[in-house]
């Protein structure tokens, strides 16, 4: 059945004014609890906030003291056990005891070595002296002729002339060619004409073996002596 327009039922202003205001009422109260809730939860949120940056720092203050507290254990057991002060101080010692040692040792060592030294230099010298004694050996004074080393104004002797004293006269073996040969009688290097050896007298010589020849060994005064008296006999016969 089919009801007509003037059939239907229109609401009263009254009721449209309540479905207003309980809807408005509505509203107001989901903000409220909404309000309430996002009140709630932001709350905590914050104290959670909180409560994990207390966490944090309290783990920082705890790290930072735990840090502090091994710096100084480590410090005293470095100081105590590994780098201890006065076994340190004992090493240093030590170690200053035993450089003066060694200071001293190779002062010792320098100063035999420059001896040394000078000992060779020194009979080098007198070797090469006695070389040129050997050689001037001409040059020596007699009771007669005064000789080059020993001038009469002189107030004692030149030392070559006390050496050319000392020194017996060796001939040469051979002629030296001029060239060889350079002032005062000094010999080239390469130039031995005298079969005396070159060494100083009051050395002892290491060599086994000689290339040049062994003189015949020298007789003493008494057969000098004798054999002059047969050779003047000898000769008073044959006149």
């Amino acid at each position: 059945m089919l009801l007509s327009a003037s059939d239907i039922v229109t609401p009263a202003p009254f009721c449209r004014v309540s479905r207003q205001t309980s809807r408005h009422h509505l509203h107001k109260k989901a903000i409220i609890i909404q309000k309430i809730w996002r009140g709630f939860t932001a709350r905590a949120r914050v104290r959670q906030m909180v409560k994990a940056a207390y966490f944090i720092m309290k783990m920082n203050f705890y790290e930072e003291m735990a840090v502090r507290i091994q710096q100084r254990w480590r410090g005293f057991y470095a100081r105590k056990h590994i780098h201890d002060f006065y076994a340190r101080k004992s090493y240093m010692e030590g170690i200053i005891k035993k450089n003066n040692f060694v200071r001293e040792e190779l002062d010792e060592i320098c100063y035999l070595q420059k001896k040394e030294r000078e000992s060779l230099k020194m009979i080098k010298e007198q070797t090469a002296k006695v070389y040129q004694a050997h050689r001037l050996h001409y040059l020596l004074s007699t009771k007669q002729c005064p000789g080059v080393f020993n001038s009469p104004f002189r107030q004692a002797p030149h030392e070559m002339e006390l050496l050319l004293r000392q020194v017996k006269h060796s001939a040469p073996t051979r002629l030296v060619p001029k060239s060889r040969v350079s002032f005062l009688g000094i010999p080239d290097p390469a130039a031995c004409s005298f079969s005396a050896p070159t060494e100083s007298p009051w050395i002892k010589s290491t060599r086994t073996c000689s290339i040049r020849p062994a003189l015949p060994p020298i007789a003493s005064r008494n057969h000098q002596v004798m054999a002059v008296k047969a050779r003047t006999k000898s000769l008073d016969v044959e006149d």
